[in-house]
């Protein structure tokens, strides 16, 4: 399962809401299913963020995100993030020697 989240960080924050997106995936590295968790910015917008988690299912994802540790974390990015959806189920993916899953 992937989990993506989206947010509009004006520049000023920036320093910021990194600090604090690098404490959320220190706080949900540890748990259960979690697999592998980045912080990308937009190429083409340095304003629109993304936290992109990947898990072994979306109960490890709510589970995780129901720790208080996690939710502590994630309080102050909540008014950046975008309200979308933001849990994809993989259905198709391609292995590093161009094979397909």
């Amino acid at each position: 399962m992937l989990a993506i989240t989206r947010y509009r960080v004006p520049s000023a924050e920036t320093d910021l809401f990194v600090r604090t997106a690098r404490g959320v995936l220190q706080a949900i590295e540890g748990s259960p299913g979690h697999l592998s968790g980045r912080l990308a910015r937009a190429v083409d917008d340095p304003e629109l963020w993304a936290m992109v988690t990947d898990w072994e299912g979306a109960g490890f994802y709510r589970r995780a995100l129901g720790d208080y540790e996690v939710r502590l974390a994630l309080i102050p990015l909540s008014r950046l993030a975008i309200d979308e959806a933001g849990a994809y189920e993989i259905i198709e993916w391609s292995e590093p020697d161009g094979r397909a899953g």
